[in-house]
């Protein structure tokens, strides 16, 4: 049986689709459920083996970006999200999904962060280059630069203790030059300033994973529109790893 992926979706949310159809290109069955519908009982996050929180603008980002999606992951599923962790369940977060896990507590572990405004003071939709650092499930089979889009406001990825993130293997993708070299946190190529061109983060277990930019937009070559002009391939190694780890345990 096909692993199943349980995408939560609440008002404002809009990556939800591409985020399905990311799941299902790996090999999953994608199933985009309203929150209502987790509230109610309706559906369970226990009859599912992966989370993946889509991005968007959930509740208007109302009192800040992914603050409220965060607040209802905890207050409303807090004991089922506490369950699938112990399960060891893979978790997911792009966008407005890693605002709400780092709202959430889930990330980045023990260290404090928080997602704040970019630092040009606008919203940023361009395209990056990532570079995979982590040894987690998600990135275990990545071994060159990705490259997908970025679209947030607040997305500047802030951490009281980089070089302990650092050196316990805990930064994911960090934002890359056209070339593949580090970004060395200049604008555009680290699009909203984070430090340490930080564009994704895993927890100590490598199962739970929060990035930035949207790798569910670029599975496909064809979506590149620079493609064979600028280092990096698309992002579907990254979603097939996370369901290979499921199929091969």
């Amino acid at each position: 049986m096909k692993p199943r992926v349980l995408i939560p979706v609440a008002l404002g949310t809009n990556r939800d689709g591409d985020l399905a159809d990311a799941f299902e290109a790996a090999g999953a069955d994608a199933d985009r459920v309203p929150l209502s519908a987790l509230r109610s009982g309706e559906k369970k996050l226990s009859d599912y083996q992966v989370l993946a929180v889509p991005g968007g603008f959930s509740y208007g980002d109302a009192l800040g970006a992914g603050r409220l999606l965060g607040l209802d992951l905890v207050e409303w599923f807090g004991e089922q999200l506490n369950a699938a962790v112990a399960a060891e369940m893979p978790i997911f977060g792009v966008c407005n999904g890693f605002q709400a896990l780092v709202r959430a507590g889930l990330l980045p572990g023990n260290r404090k962060a928080v997602l704040s405004h970019n630092q040009s003071g606008r919203f940023e939709c361009r395209w990056v280059t990532l570079l995979p650092e982590s040894n987690s499930i998600w990135t275990s089979n990545l071994h060159e630069p990705l490259r997908c889009p970025v679209a947030h406001g607040e997305g500047r990825f802030v951490v009281d203790d980089l070089a302990a993130l650092e050196s316990s293997g805990q930064i994911a993708f960090r934002y890359g030059a056209a070339d593949g070299s580090r970004a060395g946190e200049a604008y555009p190529a680290n699009p909203n300033g984070s430090v340490g061109d930080v564009a994704g983060v895993v927890d100590s277990t490598g199962l739970i994973l929060g990035m930035m930019p949207h790798p569910e937009d670029h599975i496909l070559d064809r979506q590149n529109p620079l493609r064979g002009r600028t280092t990096g391939g698309n992002c579907l190694p990254l979603f097939q790893a996370g369901i290979r780890s499921l199929v091969s345990s």
